[in-house]
């Protein structure tokens, strides 16, 4: 009895993941995993691409020329992370997926091995880890992704005046609580994490946090991101007493 009942806890939380890794139309692999020092060392990077797109899916390491819409949404795309955990007797790691705005979707059974040399070792030890996957059948379903995030507060820093005349456009908006027919210009001014928005008067209107995607910011104290759309405006995504706002602007940099 307590046999099965730990088979069925482990193969809800495979359904649960792989209901979350069909979310996304697209894997993306680092060039460089964290775990190393250098681009695709010991051909890790390579090795974990050839396993996904093996598996069904639709992979591309960070440099590589990108569709489109994926390189105009990085949101359509998961993100393999590598965690290390070798010793001096064996080579232990496990893989991970994440969103684009950090959020773990899935944690890889832990990988071993204890090969001496390094490249027979990892790649033993990932495609180990890579087994979390046998069962699964990546099937993508069209689905607009918007993602939350929890931002630290943090002292706004020196404004810079700006002399540029404020440019309006016309844009429509869709899906969102509350509705903007303009795309209001804002200028950015970097910081040490991102860059501070202003406006003409000039006043901040937001500050902004770099993330590894350059067509995605996370916004300071909103609970919310911003995101580059095709039309190659901007688009701030976040919650105002508890109502999504959506709005537009036109960025300078």
């Amino acid at each position: 009895m307590k046999k099965i009942l730990i088979l069925l806890i482990i193969a809800a939380s495979s359904m649960s993941a792989q209901v979350k890794l069909n979310k996304f139309k697209y894997v993306i692999v680092p060039e460089k995993l964290d775990a190393f020092n250098k681009p695709d060392k010991y051909q890790t990077s390579s090795l974990i691409k050839f396993l996904f797109k093996k598996n069904g899916y639709k992979v591309f390491l960070s440099g590589d020329e990108l569709p489109e819409e994926l390189a105009n949404n990085r949101c359509l795309a998961s993100y393999v992370g590598l965690i290390d955990k070798s010793n001096m007797f064996s080579t232990k790691l496990n893989l991970e997926l994440k969103d684009c705005a950090n959020t773990q979707l899935y944690t890889f059974q832990q990988g071993k091995s204890k090969f001496k040399d390094y490249k027979k070792s990892y790649h033993e030890a990932i495609r180990n880890s890579f087994k979390s996957l046998k069962n699964f059948k990546h099937n993508y379903k069209t689905k607009t992704i918007v993602k939350e995030a929890t931002i630290t507060k943090a002292t706004p820093e020196k404004i810079v005046p700006v002399v540029k005349e404020e440019q309006k456009v016309t844009s429509t908006v869709k899906n969102s609580t509350v509705k903007n027919t303009n795309a209001t210009t804002l200028y950015a001014q970097p910081n040490s994490n991102g860059y501070q928005l202003v406006n003409t008067k000039p006043e901040i209107v937001f500050q902004v946090l770099k993330t590894q995607y350059p067509s995605l910011y996370i916004i300071k104290d909103k609970n919310g991101i911003l995101i580059k759309k095709e039309n190659g405006f901007w688009e701030a995504q976040y919650y105002n007493n508890d109502k999504l706002i959506t709005k537009s602007y036109q960025l300078k940099f």
